[in-house]
């Protein structure tokens, strides 16, 4: 292969993983808003408010632990 080939496929890539990373940090810090939000009370689900604080936590603790794994499995 030529070697201008082979940089445009390094630099594809890359892309890619840049962009993969936005999207999962962005997806982090939207499930830490919904679930702080959920949480504090600002955010309500109809049928369901009394549990509502309850999942909150629930989404906040998992999406922590969640990235945190995924840090984790990165660095390996």
């Amino acid at each position: 292969m030529p070697r201008k080939k082979v940089i445009q496929k390094e630099v594809k890539k890359s892309f890619a993983k840049l962009i993969s990373l936005i999207g999962w940090i962005t997806g982090v810090l939207v499930a830490l808003a919904v679930g702080f939000s959920m949480a504090d009370g600002t955010l309500s689900v109809p049928w369901i408010q009394p549990i509502v604080p309850l999942a909150g936590w629930i989404v906040v603790v998992l999406t922590i632990v969640g990235a945190i794994m995924a840090i984790v499995d990165a660095l390996r």
